[in-house]
């Protein structure tokens, strides 16, 4: 089943900035094959439903043996079954209208 996901992980423990290892995270959802658009409080993820999770898992994985001590994560997702729909789709639909 396709996914779309609405990914913020935290890591906490590390300092005020958290870029590296937002980079991190960013490299392992690449790896994974995923569809990915980073925005400014996380990322949006296209792609199958095990996958994504498989991938969310190593985040956190690859974060806890590099040092971090704890992480926090937020995730919204949605699953369509009546037709395909990519991020894209989902934005342009929203533009689209804003055009009226």
């Amino acid at each position: 089943m396709k996914v779309i996901v609405d990914l913020c992980i935290v890591p906490i423990g590390v300092g005020v900035s958290v870029s590296k290892e937002v980079a991190e995270c960013q490299k392992v959802l690449s790896e994974a094959g995923l569809k990915t658009e980073l925005h400014a409080y996380g990322t949006n993820i296209e792609g199958e439903w095990q996958t994504v999770f498989d991938a969310i898992k190593k985040c956190h994985e690859v974060l806890h043996a590099q040092g971090v001590p704890r992480i926090t994560t937020t995730i919204k997702l949605g699953t369509r079954v009546d037709r395909a729909q990519t991020m894209e789709d989902k934005v342009n639909s929203v533009k689209q209208k804003l055009k009226l």
